[in-house]
């Protein structure tokens, strides 16, 4: 039996390598500007002053030449409008915009980044967040992808600069799910919907392909606005490239451990399709697969305690390890952290669980002092 469990997670470390390959990263451009097209660049805030200041100091630093920058204040409460026109007001690049009263139906951060839609005048749009920090050469390395491969989008998942003990064991756990679920082969290569991922913070699309397919407004009442557009681009014979963005991007996705409670709870059961026999799977799937080599390492060092060494009871751990390592070095994240897998497992299990109990008695999710259902 142990054999076979060892085969098993020495397939999933092997299928992990070579799936990774099927991932193009962002490299260099000479692309400069003008001839290239203007690049409108869209960010929604809402309550984001612990954001601002860096986020700015980012964009400023952009070196592409022909760039718009769009920020929309959506009725923060906090000073975040405020810093938004002191810290802009000495750049023509930047236009600050306060947003409208959330329609009925709408989800807020949807309806901010459809109102930020309508201003841009860009042959491009970057949608980023506004805990996203850009690299100055981040906007030409991503529009000669989305050209190159001939692709109506390009998005990918940050490097994730990780310092809150919940934050460390859930939030890489993001690029380790893509990399070993989801075939990238078939999810860049063809433009069927069911091989789809994406990551709101980062998604540049063409304005042409974006207005064709309805925008955000065709999705207005998701909470997974980033895949739900991703998979409206495919649905129209659209080309969408998820690319390793890590050279390029860092996301400072969280502030308190609460927030990572809330956010993933907010994102698991709908991203399953609030199904409960898929979040039923990958309970146990991970429990089986990812928990219990622990288990089984605490029982190895038991029996070398008491004189006896058995070596291929360390080896499922090294196993998920070395899985978990090859995704970190891949996506710029500490490789120390695969040592903590199976306790990122276990946490990724017991928020299953609790987001589908919550979707399930429909208390809403909350999310940015807004409930959704």
């Amino acid at each position: 039996m142990l054999t076979i469990y060892l085969i098993i997670l020495t397939g999933f470390v092997i299928w992990t390598i070579i799936n990774s390959f099927f991932m193009p990263s962002l490299k260099m451009s000479n692309i400069q500007g003008d001839k290239d097209g203007l690049v409108s660049i869209l960010i929604p805030l809402r309550n984001e002053e612990k954001n601002v200041v860096d986020l700015i100091k980012s964009l400023e630093k952009l070196t592409y030449s022909d760039l718009e920058i769009l920020l929309l204040d959506d009725h923060s409460t906090d000073n975040t409008l405020d810093m938004l026109k002191t810290l802009t007001n000495d750049d023509k690049r930047f236009s600050v915009i306060q947003g409208n009263e959330l329609p009925d139906g709408w989800t807020g951060k949807v309806y901010a980044c459809h109102q930020l839609s309508l201003q841009a005048k860009g042959t491009y749009l970057l949608f980023i967040d506004a805990d996203l920090r850009l690299a100055p050469g981040a906007v030409q390395s991503t529009l000669s992808l989305i050209k190159k491969r001939k692709a109506a989008m390009v998005t990918g998942f940050p490097s994730f600069p990780v310092k809150l003990w919940l934050e460390k064991l859930l939030v890489p756990l993001q690029h380790f799910v893509v990399h070993f679920h989801l075939p990238l082969a078939p999810a860049n290569w063809t433009t069927l919907p069911s091989f789809t991922a994406a990551h709101g913070a980062f998604m540049m699309v063409r304005n042409e392909a974006y207005q064709t397919i309805g925008g955000h407004e065709g999705i207005y009442n998701t909470l997974l606005d980033d895949v739900d557009l991703t998979r409206t681009f495919k649905k129209h014979g659209y080309r969408a490239i998820l690319a390793n963005v890590t050279n390029y991007t860092q996301c400072y996705m969280y502030h308190s451990n609460q927030e990572v409670w809330n956010g993933f709870t907010k994102n698991l059961f709908p991203g399953l399709g609030r199904s409960r026999f898929l979040v039923s799977i990958l309970f146990c799937f991970y429990g089986i697969f990812y928990v219990t080599p622990l288990f089984i390492l605490f029982y190895g060092v038991i029996e070398l305690v008491n004189g006896s060494l058995q070596l291929e009871l360390f080896i499922p751990y090294l196993l998920v390890v070395l899985q978990k390592a090859w995704v970190d070095y891949r996506t710029k994240q500490g490789t120390a952290l695969s040592f903590f897998m199976p306790l990122s497992a276990l946490a990724f299990m017991i928020l299953l669980i609790h987001s589908m109990r919550i979707g399930l008695k429909r208390k809403g999710y909350v999310w940015k002092g807004r409930t959704y259902s």
